[in-house]
C-alpha cells in the first residue's frame, strides 16, 4: 500500500540518503524551456505543502546529474554534466560540481583546473570531501563543508579516490585507460604514505578493517591476465591469485561486517613484510624514430606534474632579510650595475686609436664634403653607429637592455 506521495512534475532521477531514520530523498527536475534545473531535498514523510524542502539548488548546464550523499545524510554532492560542451574546449561536454546541505545551505564547489570531474567521494566522517578533476594529469583537492579547498594534493595520472572505512586513509588511483598506479595518503597528517602500481585493474576495494586493499582485473572488462592481489597500504601485496590463461574472473568481493567490528589502528609507514616476492613493473619506453636512436636522450615532458602543496618549494623558507640588510643588497646591486655600464660606456672608445686631447671632436666631420647638408647627414649617421656598437658591447658584458 502507498502511505505517501512527493507530488512533482517531470522528475527524472532520485536518491535515497543512507543510515537510519528519519529518511531524507533528493530529487532532480531537470530545466525546461529556459528554466534552470533543480535538486530538492526532502525529508519523509513531509512531501507537501511550499515550504516542505529542506533545501533547493537551481543551475543551468545540466544534461544529467550524479546525486551523492554522505554517509550522516546532512549534504549532498551534486555533479551536473551536459553532453556537449559549447565553448569548445572539450570534446565530452561540461561538469560542474554542487554541493547542497540539509539545513538550506548551497554553493558551486570552485574547482582550480578546467576540466572534467572523474570522481568524487565523501570521507566516512561526513565532514570533508575528495574531489578529482581537470584534464590530464588530474588535480586531487580535499574540501571542507564550506566548500573551502583544505589540502591540494597537486597533479598526476589519476581518476579515481577511495577513502578507506574509518576516513583516515584515502588512495588515489589511475585505472582503466591509465597504468594502476596509486598514492596511499595518510589525510589526518597529510603524509604519503606509499606508491604502488595495480596495473590492468579494473575493480578496487577497501577490506573493512581500513588495512587492506583487493584490486583485481576481471572479464568481461578484460579477458587476458584476469586474477587478484590482496594489498597492505603500505604498499606490500600479501597475497597474489592468477587465473589461468584458459579460464576467466568475474568477480570478487570483501566478505561484508558491520561499522564499527574493526577499530581503528595508528598508520605505519614501513611497509609490512610479505612472502609474495615483489614485480617491479615493466617502465615503458617512449617511441623514438630510427633517426634519434642513436644520440643522447632529452628529458622532455608533454605536462609539468605539480607537486602537492606541502611538498613545493616555499619562497619563505630562505632566511627573511632585515630591512637593513634588503636596503644594503640593493644599494650594492645597484653600485654593481652602474659600474658595469660605466664600463661598457667606456669600451668603444677603447677600441679606436686614442686622439690628443688637442684635438678637436669634430675634427673627422669636417674632412667631409664641403656641403654642410651632407656633412650633418654624415654627423647623425655617426653617431648612430657609435650607439649601436655601444647597445652590441652591453649585450656582450650581460647588460640587461630595454626596448624603445
Amino acid at each position: 500500500t502507498i502511505t505517501n506521495k512527493l507530488h512533482l512534475q517531470k522528475i527524472v532521477d532520485f536518491v535515497l540518503s543512507p543510515g537510519p531514520q528519519p529518511y531524507k530523498v533528493a530529487v532532480y527536475v531537470p530545466g525546461s524551456k529556459g528554466a534552470p534545473s533543480f535538486v530538492r531535498l526532502y525529508q519523509y514523510p513531509n512531501f507537501d505543502g511550499p515550504h516542505a524542502a529542506l533545501a533547493n539548488k537551481s543551475f543551468f548546464k545540466a544534461d544529467k546529474v550524479t546525486m551523492l550523499w554522505n554517509k550522516k545524510a546532512t549534504a549532498v554532492l551534486v555533479i551536473a554534466s551536459t553532453d556537449v560542451d559549447k565553448t569548445g574546449a572539450s570534446y565530452y561536454g561540461e561538469q560542474t560540481l554542487h554541493y547542497i546541505a540539509t539545513n538550506g545551505e548551497s554553493a558551486v564547489v570552485q574547482l582550480p583546473k578546467n576540466g572534467p570531474i572523474y570522481d568524487v567521494v565523501w570521507n566516512s566522517s561526513s565532514t570533508e570531501f575528495c574531489a578529482v578533476y581537470g584534464f590530464m594529469p588530474a588535480k586531487a583537492t580535499i574540501f571542507n563543508l564550506k566548500c573551502d579547498p583544505v589540502f591540494d594534493f597537486g597533479t598526476g595520472p589519476r581518476n579515481a579516490a577511495y577513502y578507506s572505512p574509518h576516513g583516515h586513509i584515502l588512495v588515489l588511483a589511475g585505472f582503466g585507460n591509465l597504468r594502476g598506479q596509486m598514492e596511499v595518503w595518510d589525510v589526518k597528517n597529510y603524509k604519503l604514505i606509499s606508491k604502488p602500481v595495480a596495473s590492468d585493474s579494473t575493480y578496487f576495494a577497501w577490506c573493512p578493517d581500513g588495512e587492506h586493499i583487493l584490486t583485481a582485473t576481471c572479464a568481461p572488462r578484460l579477458r587476458v591476465n584476469n586474477g587478484y592481489k590482496i594489498w597492505h597500504y603500505t604498499g606490500s601485496v600479501l597475497h597474489k591469485y592468477d587465473v589461468p590463461s584458459n579460464g576467466e574472473l568475474w568477480q570478487v568481493s570483501w566478505q561484508p561486517f558491520l561499522d564499527g567490528i574493526f577499530p581503528a589502528k595508528t598508520i605505519t609507514y614501513q611497509a609490512v613484510p610479505s612472502d609474495v616476492p615483489s614485480e617491479e613493473p615493466k617502465v615503458a619506453t617512449a617511441y623514438r624514430p630510427p633517426a634519434l636512436r642513436n644520440k643522447p636522450i632529452t628529458n622532455s615532458k608533454l605536462h609539468e606534474d605539480e607537486p602537492p602543496q606541502n611538498m613545493k618549494p616555499q619562497p619563505g623558507n630562505d632566511k627573511p632579510l632585515s630591512k637593513t640588510a634588503l636596503k644594503n643588497q640593493r644599494k650594492h646591486e645597484a653600485k654593481k650595475a652602474a659600474k658595469q655600464e660605466a664600463r661598457s660606456d667606456k669600451s668603444p672608445d677603447l677600441a679606436p686609436t686614442p686622439a690628443p686631447q688637442s684635438t678637436p671632436r669634430n675634427t673627422l666631420s669636417h674632412s667631409t664634403s664641403g656641403d654642410p647638408e651632407i656633412d650633418r647627414k654624415i654627423k647623425n649617421l655617426r653617431k648612430k653607429l657609435k650607439a649601436i656598437e655601444q647597445l652590441k658591447e652591453q649585450a656582450a658584458t650581460g647588460k640587461q637592455l630595454e626596448k624603445n
